[in-house]
């Protein structure tokens, strides 16, 4: 991609903040994506706009054929692309996800471990549920063979920190290193708490996010039987994902990965790299609430908003664009719309959700979602919610709906919940650095 100052007046307005009043720059300088409609935030951004969808029902022979009606297939990857063959024995497609990924975003950085960063002073956080695919394999393989049947490579093919660890290996990253297991908010808490070390000046890079592979039967019954699944769209699936919808009926799984290369401004303008944005704040809180609903006012929700806000300084009629949360349940969507209500009061944003098209990629939808509000961002172009046909009056809220808005903005903000009452919001802001990637 080629590079502009970032003095382009297509990169500033006049809400724009004045870096000496806001915290050392945060910058995204990478990012990588693997998602049901395809492997780019560009990808992702086209499917919004141009209402084409990555949900489909599984192939007749797939082992899902009987549990699910629609669902969000990524891209097959040949694990020997990102591993060598010997070491690709029992090793869960989260994994390959996650290092497809990283793989990516690094290259869309420019950034090599040991030449461009010093590996003591990178870090990685990525995250995900893990392989319970795998898990699952192997206990059947256990049933049917007995003990010595499992295979001794099973740990390191599932456990939920392998993401992390085998890209560290790969790269050389030999500093900070971590999982986060905050369910659906843990890709955003990723990308949040990789801000935190870099603003601690405990790392000059941290390669963060978050990579999951849900679809396999058990999970996808287990979604099922709590009727959290989108049921009746066998026949167009397309328009299953329905979020603040007056018909919705609940989310499509899917999955995914998103990988971000974060970094100091002072070090990314150092090696003469360019930035997407800045990450200017973040907040984090718990709705103390329930191990699986939301918090029916989204007093938590609203609160996390908030202290995005007041971490990054700014004032809620300052944000110009939202990315919802927005899984087309019925209860999470109107308690996302009544927390987002109570956090901007008046100066409500406009809002979309990404899932419409990727479906639900659990953790990994943070990220794929905070790639969007970058883009929304740096673009001017806020993408509509796809099937929002006939919007709940309890999810009032400025929805962008059927097409694409033109709007010059200098803020925006990204939601993700998880079960277990966690909420993340992450707020964007123009890049500080002196060159700005043109997307």
């Amino acid at each position: 991609m080629s590079e502009r100052s970032v003095h382009d007046p297509s990169v500033h307005n006049h809400s724009v903040r004045d870096p000496s009043v806001h915290h050392r720059g945060v910058v995204i300088t990478g990012m990588g994506l693997v998602t049901p409609v395809g492997e780019s935030a560009d990808a992702i951004m086209a499917a919004m706009c141009e209402g084409r969808s990555g949900l489909s029902r599984p192939p007749q022979e797939h082992p899902l054929a009987e549990c699910l009606e629609v669902a969000g297939f990524a891209p097959p990857i040949d694990p020997t692309s990102v591993l060598p063959p010997p070491e690709t024995r029992v090793v869960d497609r989260y994994v390959v996800m996650a290092l497809k990924a990283a793989a990516d975003a690094l290259a869309d950085a420019g950034l090599v471990v040991g030449r461009d960063a010093d590996p003591l002073r990178t870090a990685v956080i990525v995250s995900g549920t893990g392989g319970l695919a795998t898990l699952e394999d192997q206990v059947i393989t256990r049933t049917q063979r007995g003990r010595l049947g499992v295979s001794p490579y099973l740990l390191p093919g599932m456990l939920p920190n392998m993401g992390a660890a085998r890209i560290a290996i790969k790269y050389g990253i030999r500093g900070y290193s971590s999982s986060i297991g905050t369910a659906c908010a843990a890709g955003a808490q990723s990308i949040g708490e990789a801000t935190r070390l870099l603003r601690a000046g405990e790392a000059d890079v941290v390669v963060c996010g978050c990579s999951e592979a849900p679809l396999f039967p058990t999970l996808a019954d287990t979604f099922s039987n709590a009727r959290a699944l989108a049921r009746g769209w066998a026949h167009d699936p397309a328009a299953a994902s329905r979020p603040f919808d007056r018909r919705r009926a609940g989310l499509v799984l899917g999955e995914g990965a998103g990988i971000f290369v974060l970094e100091r401004a002072e070090h990314a303008d150092a090696r003469g790299a360019a930035a997407y944005a800045d990450l200017v704040g973040w907040g984090a809180t718990n709705d103390a609430h329930h191990p699986t609903m939301p918090d029916p006012e989204g007093a938590g929700a609203a609160e996390c908003i908030r202290r995005a806000l007041a971490d990054a300084r700014i004032a809620p009629g300052d944000v110009g664009y939202l990315n919802a949360h927005g899984t087309s349940t019925k209860l999470g969507d109107v308690a996302e719309a009544r927390a987002i209500r109570a956090a901007f009061g008046a100066h409500l944003p406009p809002v979309s959700s990404t899932k419409a098209v990727t479906g639900h990629m659990l953790g990994a939808s943070g990220v794929a979602e905070a790639a969007v509000t970058v883009l929304a961002l740096r673009r001017g172009q806020l993408p509509p919610t796809q099937n929002l046909d006939d919007p709940d009056p309890d999810c009032d809220l400025d929805h962008i709906r059927k097409a694409p808005r033109q709007a010059r903005i200098g803020y925006a903000l990204s939601n993700s919940f998880g079960f277990g009452g966690h909420n993340i919001s992450l707020v964007f802001g123009p890049p500080s650095t002196r060159l700005a990637r043109a997307v």
